[in-house]
């Protein structure tokens, strides 16, 4: 099946559409939902008052342009920055694929929404090492990143990846380094002056990070460790396969894929660390597995291993729809 994938056409992206329809197909007997954080951000606010209480037809067809839109996008700019060899759709294949590996990624969610503003801090990060005015990319990335953490609390792990970025991408100078720290602190000086002049800035501890080491599941069960093996699986062999290429690829390629890396590791043990945050704060973590998981599933010569790893993840789906269902305990 992962053939189908490593081209890029038009069909492609018909049978993209297709799989994400099929990995959630739970949607077709369980009414959709929308899942809630308190006080996590604006879009958690806007889900509430206006997602949430419409028609569940209208919250599933707006997750599948979502999820579709997102898996495109990311897709398209690994491509366009030449990031692999070939151009291809499984990075947008992985993406969907991975929505379905726990029940809570597989609902409208304030961190999923989220995500459209993680791929475009990626881009614009991604266009550092080139780029002609580097002090406006960085003080536009800054504008972002605040931007995102106001948007949806846990974000603000972002702040360690610009700057991690940063390191990585160019040499060290000072001023662009305070330059991008002007840019993450402008939103919250336009939101500290709003709270002020309207006499709340009582409320500003509302929009500083609730930082709470926790386990955002009291009892796993064997479906999610076996989620969570398979994910291991793929990201390990991602990896793997991601370094034995990576000498073939130009210095700027090895830095971006180093930003990616760097994604993966700040953002998975999100929900670990903020306060009011479960399972699906660490879909932000979608796009650095999306993207690396392209490497395993494009590389290999033979099918076999790839073909694998894909009928073990339309397996996890299956067992997490059932999940969701409540057909499968």
């Amino acid at each position: 099946m992962v053939f189908l994938f490593r081209d890029k056409s038009i069909s492609g992206i018909v049978l993209l559409f297709l799989l994400l329809l099929a990995v959630h197909f739970h949607f077709l007997i369980t009414p959709t939902t929308v899942l809630l954080d308190n006080n996590n951000g604006f879009i958690n606010i806007l889900l509430a008052k206006y997602i949430a209480p419409l028609n569940s037809s209208v919250i599933f067809v707006l997750y599948i342009i979502t999820v579709f839109v997102q898996a495109l996008r990311l897709n398209i700019a690994l491509n366009n920055f030449k990031m692999f060899q070939h151009q291809h759709q499984t990075v947008a294949m992985s993406y969907i694929l991975a929505t379905a590996f726990f029940t809570q990624w597989s609902q409208l969610s304030a961190a999923l929404i989220s995500n459209f503003l993680v791929i475009w801090i990626f881009l614009k990060l991604a266009r550092l090492s080139v780029a002609q005015t580097p002090k406006t990319l960085l003080f536009n990335i800054g504008l972002i990143a605040g931007a995102t953490i106001l948007a949806y609390h846990p974000t603000y792990i972002i702040i360690l990846v610009v700057f991690f970025a940063l390191a990585i991408e160019r040499s060290f100078k000072l001023v662009e380094w305070v330059v991008l720290l002007m840019g993450i602190i402008l939103p919250f000086y336009f939101l500290g002056a709003w709270l002020y002049l309207s006499n709340q800035f009582h409320k500003i501890n509302i929009y500083l990070p609730d930082i709470h080491f926790h386990l955002p599941i009291q009892q796993a069960t064997i479906w999610l460790w076996l989620s969570i093996s398979v994910l291991g699986v793929i990201l390990l062999a991602s990896i793997y396969y991601n370094q034995a290429n990576s000498a073939r690829m130009v210095i700027q390629i090895r830095k971006n894929w180093s930003v990616m890396l760097i994604l993966l590791i700040l953002l998975l043990p999100v929900c670990f660390i903020f306060g009011n945050t479960s399972i699906e704060a660490s879909a932000l973590s979608l796009i650095p597995i999306a993207a690396l998981a392209g490497n395993v599933f494009s590389y290999p010569k033979r099918f076999l291993f790839p073909n694998l790893l894909f009928w073990l993840s339309i397996l996890i789906a299956i067992c997490n729809n059932l999940l969701i269902t409540g057909k499968l305990h």
